[in-house]
């Protein structure tokens, strides 16, 4: 068992990366106000992001490039428009996830410090993981994380339908109002993770065949299609217990990461029993501490990767900069906006629905074009899925901006 997981890394760390606010936060939501009615989206937007972040590792393994030297031979203004588009969106995106993570650490280990400190206690546990260790520390964690959180979740599940006397309704809805509609895409834009983060795979990648020689491109294929099937799975199980749990429950939910995780644990709690306290405390704070973690190593690693690109020097302290940036940029974010957890969530949820499209495209453009070798290219049904994914992305975009 020990030797089939070590052939895993990337595969595992986008799972990691993944299963955060759009699972916990959003799945949850989506399944407490809408039932199963928005378990087309979840599918459908899981079926149409999935070539654009196959294509990462598919890129990586095939050429020993990560997808930013890719963007660079595409035209350096493409790597520019990532690099502006990952500046404005970082900051915001770290902040959201860490904020939902102090919170259930607050509600798991004590209210005893404020939600400002364990805000800060947690950026730099995860600093002092990431210095120590680096890829391979965050590989091996990132396995026990996701094994634990897989377990955990598939029991509340179970239990949760064991309780279940009515039958269940899966009548779709498609939103209306400009409210629903909103949450709609903010519920797509991280279901099962911004586009962007198939960059990260890239990097992750190449670290990968750093560590194992044979890391190839069908071992990275095969790596990054069970962490994918791993994040549909969870992002079932917690649309799942959303509904199971608080649908019709007459509960709201709080805009305050503390408050928010105790309405979260206690609903568990009260319908599943209190036995499940620890379960589900487990289950939400490894969800969100993954992806904290994870995040918090690839914003950095990739802002390093693509400064050295645009200058054409290399940096030593590249990665330490952008690192130290990203935590000082979180803090002030959190201090300002800490009581706003829901308006955070929806603002980085929906800029990474919105820049989804360009990722995409220039995805497709790169893994289809004479950059990657032929015979890695995509089959004819993988482009066929890319253009509807393609389509899709900007159709909806377009209908989310009308309605604004």
């Amino acid at each position: 068992m020990i030797q089939i997981l070590k052939k895993f890394g990337p595969g595992l760390l986008f799972a990691g990366a993944a299963i955060g606010v759009s699972h916990l936060v959003q799945s949850t939501r989506a399944g407490a106000n809408f039932g199963l009615g928005l378990l087309w989206a979840l599918l459908v937007v899981n079926l149409f992001k999935y070539p654009f972040f196959q294509f990462g590792p598919r890129y990586a393994a095939a050429t020993g490039e990560s997808l930013l030297e890719g963007y660079k031979k595409l035209g350096k203004g493409v790597l520019i428009t990532y690099f502006v588009l990952t500046f404005t969106t970082m900051f915001t995106i770290q902040t959201a996830v860490t904020i939902v993570t102090a919170g259930l650490a607050s509600t798991l280990f004590g209210d005893f410090i404020n939600i400002k400190t364990w805000t800060v206690i947690i950026l730099c546990f995860c600093l002092i993981i990431l210095f120590l260790g680096r890829y391979k520390l965050l590989d091996r964690l990132m396995k026990i994380i996701i094994i634990t959180l897989t377990i955990s979740t598939l029991i509340a599940v179970v239990f949760a339908f064991s309780k279940q006397e009515s039958s269940l309704s899966f009548t779709q809805i498609l939103p209306k109002n400009s409210i629903e509609i909103a949450f709609l895409i903010a519920f797509m834009g991280w279901m099962p993770a911004p586009l962007d983060i198939s960059v990260w795979q890239s990097l992750w990648t190449i670290e990968k065949r750093k560590d194992e020689k044979g890391y190839v491109p069908k071992s990275a294929l095969l790596d990054f299609n069970i962490g994918y099937i791993v994040t549909i799975f969870l992002g079932i199980s917690f649309l799942l217990l959303g509904y199971l749990v608080m649908h019709n429950s007459g509960e709201t939910f709080s805009v305050s990461a503390a408050v928010f995780s105790n309405q979260l644990i206690k609903m568990y709690t009260q319908n599943l029993g209190s036995w499940s306290y620890v379960l589900i405390s487990i289950a939400a704070f490894t969800t969100m501490f993954s992806t904290s973690l994870t995040t918090l190593d690839a914003s950095p690693r990739a802002m390093h990767k693509t400064t050295e690109l645009l200058t054409n020097r290399s940096f030593k302290k590249g990665y330490l900069f952008w690192i130290i940036l990203l935590v000082s940029g979180s803090i002030l974010i959190f201090f300002y906006f800490a009581s706003e957890m829901a308006l955070l969530i929806k603002i980085a949820t929906i800029l990474s629905f919105l820049t989804a499209p360009f990722y995409a495209i220039i995805n497709y453009m790169l893994i289809s074009g004479k950059h990657t070798p032929k015979e890695w290219h995509p089959s004819k049904a993988l482009h066929v899925l890319s253009v509807f994914g393609i389509l899709f992305l900007v159709s909806f975009s377009i209908w989310y901006l009308t309605i604004l």
